[in-house]
């Protein structure tokens, strides 16, 4: 067995046994959102959920290299109550860009690729271009930490008043409903395969700079996104806050089409993680580049797929020194916790609470009555994306659907909303789709005239859509409900969106998905097959 553990920002536990895998991160687990520490809870978790003991663990993998004396002895205390005096013969260290890389890299499915990680910074660089052959990878670019695109976008994102290093998002978001008025070329360029900021600082200092440059006030900041946050997006404040976020969405994917560029020159498919691989916009410049068959971002490709990589990147050496190595694809992230109907049924009568079982149809039925569903089944998903097992389905063809969510899960309103589609709809509902749809919500499409039209609420104010193509083979429950909502209305897409508060991690146990139904008001909770 094979422990891969990350510790640290966003801090999680990987447990690789033969073919089966077991992933959680520990903000499931302590409800503490990104959580940065090391992940007891979760290597208590994937160990429980393999059947196994810590002497069963053969190697632990720790994704980043450990620099400060106080940091490293807290993991090795850490480790070591966990798995005794013997603990370091067993750990491999593997760097937090190796880590990315190799996420993306061997899940890909391919024996060659070119294997790209671009994030803020860890180990003090911020991207790393690898060429990966028979499951060696070589680095042949890097970008260090001051050279940080990540940090350009995530100091944007503090100058424009939301949090940085989470609120990203929200700053592509807002990017739509705007155009970009500022050259950025001045504050960071690509020079060969590097980046290269020429602001000379990093941080709190490039957030000052850039406040500077754009004429923004930084008192008024949070002000201002809070507004916004509400819906009032007109002013002149606001009015330059969109500007700005278009600005560095544009630069970003100008930046990222001059990369992607250069790295088609090698002739090989294009393996992506990073934090920045979180940004479906500028996965779009990629993907118009290399193809939707020659680009794979890794789905849990922020520093919550670190202990993964780290985990996939030793077993594949030791499978190579064995010639064992064999290029495989990951089929889904429904590697997390399970509970199953029987514990379910058991916390719903001590709760005191009606319910009853329930198939397919009564969820499809309540969508189209405009009832807002929360989705509950199997293992969790691994990664930032709820895929159908921890969801909020609504009616996709009800755009007044969108206030109603907002106002129950408290969202900034200029957030857009996911469909899940069915596989075989979405060359019918993509307008650039060419190849093989995404199952993971990594990549940003141009909705069809057809889609726009039928629904309206997961298809956000610039004509884009983020979706999830689901395989019956996949997830059979739930594409057997979008195939139920789509007999009843014609269209074979449902309003997927995250099952939690905003600001809260995605609900884990039957516990969290009960009193977050509850929270948000909700008015159906369908889990594990029984309808409360």
């Amino acid at each position: 067995m094979l422990l891969g553990i990350h510790d640290g920002h966003d801090a999680g536990a990987v447990l690789i046994d033969g073919d089966s895998v077991f992933a959680v991160n520990e903000e499931r687990l302590n409800r503490i959102k990104k959580y940065r520490g090391f992940p007891i809870l979760s290597v208590r978790k994937v160990l429980e959920m393999a059947g196994a003991d810590p002497e069963d663990v053969e190697i632990i993998a720790i994704a980043g290299i450990f620099r400060k004396q106080k940091r490293l002895m807290e993991l090795e205390d850490n480790l070591k109550a966990i798995f005794g005096p013997g603990f370091k013969r067993k750990v491999i260290f593997v760097e937090h860009h190796l880590a990315h890389s190799a996420s993306a890299y061997y899940t890909s499915g391919w024996r060659d690729a070119l294997a790209v990680s671009i994030d803020a910074a860890g180990d003090g660089l911020s991207s790393s271009i690898y060429v990966a052959r028979d499951g060696e990878m070589i680095r042949i670019a890097q970008s260090t930490y001051p050279d940080s695109l990540g940090d350009f976008y995530a100091s944007v994102t503090e100058l424009l008043g939301f949090k940085p290093m989470r609120h990203e998002g929200k700053v592509m978001s807002l990017a739509a409903y705007g155009r970009p008025t500022y050259d950025l070329s001045s504050i960071i360029e690509l020079n060969g395969l590097t980046f290269e900021n020429h602001l000379g600082v990093i941080g709190v200092e490039a957030t000052k700079k850039l406040a500077e440059f754009f004429g923004y006030p930084p008192n008024r900041a949070k002000e201002i996104a809070a507004q916004m946050k509400r819906g009032k997006l007109e002013g002149e404040l606001q009015k330059k806050a969109i500007e700005i976020a278009a600005s560095a969405q544009a630069h970003l994917e100008k930046l990222m089409e001059e990369l992607g560029v250069k790295l088609n020159d090698k002739g090989l498919p294009l393996a992506y993680a990073g934090g920045v691989a979180q940004n479906v916009k500028a996965n779009v410049v990629l993907r118009r580049i290399f193809g939707d068959d020659n680009l794979w971002v890794f789905p849990a490709m922020d520093d919550g797929g670190l202990a993964f990589g780290a985990a996939v990147f030793v077993k594949a050496q030791f499978e190579r020194l064995d010639g064992r190595w064999r290029p495989s694809r990951l089929e889904h992230v429904y590697l997390g916790p399970t509970y199953g109907p029987e514990k379910v049924e058991e916390l719903l009568k001590k709760e005191g609470l009606e319910f009853e079982e329930v198939d397919r149809s009564f969820i499809a039925d309540a969508l189209v009555d405009g009832k807002l569903v929360g989705f509950f089944q199997g293992a969790m998903e691994f990664g930032p994306r709820a895929l159908g097992n921890r969801s909020i389905l609504a009616n996709s063809m009800d755009g007044t659907v969108k206030e109603r969510l907002n106002v129950a899960l408290k969202r900034d309103v200029f957030q857009p909303f996911a469909p899940s589609l069915v596989w075989e709809k979405a060359e019918e509902y993509l307008g650039d789709l060419n190849g093989r749809p995404n199952e993971f919500m990594t990549m940003s499409y141009r909705a069809s005239e057809e889609f726009r039209e039928a629904a309206p609420a997961v298809v956000h104010v610039d004509g884009t859509t983020r979706p999830q193509a689901v395989r019956r083979e996949v997830n059979p429950p739930y594409y057997e409900i979008i195939k139920a909502f789509e007999r009843r209305t014609g269209l074979g897409a449902v309003l997927n969106t995250s099952f939690n508060m905003h600001g809260e991690p995605i609900v884990c146990s039957p516990e969290d998905a009960l009193r977050t139904a509850k929270k948000a008001g909700l008015d159906v909770l369908v889990i594990e097959g029984f309808a409360v």
